[in-house]
């Protein structure tokens, strides 16, 4: 019998095969892939939530993480910063703390 529980019901026991995504998505250029970028990554482009899953299911969907999907989950990432620190410099009128 095969259990299935969510995905994040899973991470302690598929943290090798985050680490091994990120230093895969290292080694393509990605220099600042961590094993947490692309578990978010992850929750986000892939399973879109919490969906429950087997674990050689969970595991296949990190070895099979697509460049480009990771690549559209950091430009989603990065235009949300911009409005974050567009929002900061609107509250502050413009200041930046230093």
């Amino acid at each position: 019998m095969e259990i299935i529980q969510t995905v994040s019901e899973w991470k302690q026991m598929i943290i090798p095969a985050l680490k091994s995504k990120a230093e895969e998505l290292e080694m393509m250029g990605y220099s600042q892939a961590t094993p947490e970028d692309v578990w978010t990554c992850l929750v986000k482009k892939v399973w879109k939530g919490e969906p429950e899953k087997r674990l050689h299911e969970i595991v296949q969907d990190i070895l099979h993480l697509a460049s480009n999907t990771y690549l559209s989950y950091l430009t989603m990432k990065s235009y949300q910063n911009d409005n974050l620190m567009a929002s900061i410099a609107a509250l502050t009128g413009g200041k930046r703390e230093e």
